[in-house]
């Protein structure tokens, strides 16, 4: 009867629209966070590759120092090391720079988590509402129903009484 027609039926949908779209919107931070990752791999590797190339070229400066070569070209190839350590620098920036928007990433994915999360309690808190009135409505509705039958029960116990008193007359 009216067991089936929950008052809060409507917010209840709300707030479970509410849990769909948080979801939604924690897997977009997820492969966000998932593109910054690779972003970050990509810098890194970057700057490994500058920085081993900074390290060929210290190693070519000492063999070429070793090896007793003129002094201009060992100038130059100091002027060309200060180049890469420059690039090297710059890289690495990059890298840290790009570190700063992983954390970013992070920090949204937990914000994310942390709504969804609130979000599932509210659902939740309803369902247990919804179950808790559920019952209540049983109960109300088998004491009206038990209060029917007595009536009934009292109709008919009077209309057997009415019976036996037309048969005595």
């Amino acid at each position: 009867m009216a067991v089936d027609k929950y008052p809060l039926k409507e917010v209840m949908d709300v707030k479970q629209r509410r849990v769909e779209e948080a979801e939604k919107v924690l897997r977009d931070k997820i492969q966000a966070l998932e593109k910054e990752k690779d972003k970050l791999a990509q810098k890194e590797a970057e700057r490994d590759k500058v920085v081993q190339h900074m390290r060929d070229k210290l190693a070519q400066l000492r063999a070429e120092m070793d090896h007793g070569s003129s002094i201009p070209k060992i100038q130059q190839m100091k002027s060309y090391l200060k180049i890469c350590q420059e690039r090297v620098v710059v890289e690495q920036k990059k890298v840290d720079e790009q570190k700063k928007m992983v954390e970013q990433a992070i920090a949204a994915v937990n914000a994310a988590r942390a709504e969804l999360n609130q979000k599932r309690l509210e659902v939740d808190k309803l369902a247990t509402h919804k179950k808790e009135w559920t019952q209540e409505m049983r109960k109300e509705e088998e004491i009206e129903q038990g209060k029917e039958m007595d009536e009934i029960g009292s109709v008919i116990f009077m209309g057997q009484l009415r019976n036996k008193k037309m048969e005595k007359e």
